[in-house]
């Protein structure tokens, strides 16, 4: 329902751009949104942004990374920016979906994509 791509290896200060499409039988697309989990943590919230566009960040990446979405595409992408070591994290995209008309919009995930910064 939900494929990520864009992950890879960038080193302290690069760039790297996350796309994640939304497919199958979608009605509607409420908030969507990117989380990440380095080794030994929890999964946390990096960024999302609604249906109309309004974004929330999470502090350590406010100024560095940007979430927007294309409505038409399905599609949620997460520019980011000032890469650090720390950033260093499996991302995964999510997406509140309706599939029903008579349903509720159901919460789905990515299967992740690894970004890795270096040194």
């Amino acid at each position: 329902q939900l494929q990520a791509s864009g992950g890879g290896l960038a080193q302290a200060g690069g760039s790297l751009r996350l796309s994640c499409v939304a497919s199958g039988r979608i009605l509607s697309i409420n908030d969507m949104g990117w989380y990440r989990q380095a080794p030994g943590k929890q999964r946390e919230l990096v960024a999302s942004i609604t249906s109309g566009g309004s974004t929330n960040y999470v502090d350590l990446v406010k100024g560095r990374f940007t979430i927007s979405r294309d409505n038409a595409k399905n599609t949620v992408y997460l520019q980011m920016n000032s890469l650090k070591p720390e950033d260093t994290a499996a991302y995964y995209c999510n997406a509140e979906i309706l599939t029903q008309l008579l349903g509720n919009h159901l919460g789905y995930w990515g299967q992740g994509t690894l970004v890795t910064v270096s040194s």
